[in-house]
């Protein structure tokens, strides 16, 4: 069965982006006879807030939407992201990077080659990689392009579908990403696979600036045995300053429309949904 869902991050308040894409799966969703899931992604422990998590509800059945019950909470779900990030490891597809973030930018800006515009690393020697977990240094683990390639044997035949276009898998857009580190636990790429096979989504609709995240999901969904949705990526609506609306524009978040006194009905409209 067809089925959709909307996935924000209770890290500040909706605003009229995420009222478009909620309101574009909610209508693919309708005119398929499908499903449309409500998922919140709070696996940051460090910027989620519970008052976000309570407004994301509060604004989504103002603006009349409805969703499946229960609601999947990714901070309910950590063993299943940890069995998934096992299978990798026991494969030896993903590798503790125990750069910080620093000096991932440095190992970048300084590349033999040219800065790079991705991070691509490696394993350290296994001695050097004892010694520092005996030291007790923090890591990330971070996906090995170089592994997923060989493992799936190069990745000319790996493709996605975007509408009804296939799509060729460009996973080195992303490079190593990282899948999981000490302070959030298990990182977006893994664990949004994992949830879209698990409640069984048929179709990712989104917007445009997670278009590139797609390509290293597909790797991760290969390299898991996980089905792959078909994926449509919305433009991003735009504010009166031509930039993209983001959760610190206090002003146009669905919370202050609501109390500025706009209805519902008249945001859908402006939206699109009559």
């Amino acid at each position: 069965m067809f089925a959709t869902r909307f996935a924000p991050s209770p890290t500040g308040y909706l605003h009229k982006g995420h009222a478009f894409s909620a309101l574009t799966a909610l209508a693919a969703a309708r005119a398929a006879g499908g499903r449309f899931v409500l998922r919140i992604e709070d696996i940051d422990a460090t910027r989620v807030r519970p008052e976000f998590e309570t407004a994301i509800y509060e604004d989504l059945a103002w603006l009349g939407l409805d969703w499946e019950r229960p609601v999947r909470r990714q901070s309910q779900h950590l063993d299943d992201y940890h069995a998934a990030l096992g299978r990798l490891e026991a494969d030896g597809l993903v590798y503790r990077c125990f750069r910080t973030r620093k000096e991932v930018a440095e190992a970048m800006a300084s590349a033999p080659h040219g800065p790079m515009e991705v991070f691509q690393g490696g394993p350290l020697p296994r001695a050097e990689e004892m010694r520092r977990l005996a030291a007790g240094e923090p890591f990330a683990w971070r996906l090995s392009l170089d592994a997923a390639a060989r493992r799936l044997g190069g990745f000319g035949g790996l493709t996605f579908m975007e509408g009804e276009a296939e799509i060729a898998a460009k996973p080195e857009l992303g490079g190593d990403v990282v899948l999981a580190r000490k302070d959030v636990g298990v990182a977006y790429h893994l664990a949004v696979v994992v949830d879209d096979a698990l409640q069984g989504i048929t179709h990712v609709i989104r917007g445009c600036d997670l278009f590139e995240a797609t390509h290293v999901q597909r790797v991760l969904q290969a390299l898991l045995g996980l089905p792959a949705p078909v994926y449509g990526h919305h433009d991003l609506l735009l504010g009166a300053d031509g930039k993209r609306f983001a959760k610190r524009d206090q002003s146009e978040t669905l919370r202050s429309l609501r109390e500025g006194g706009m209805s519902a009905a008249d945001l859908r409209k402006e939206l699109g949904f009559d």
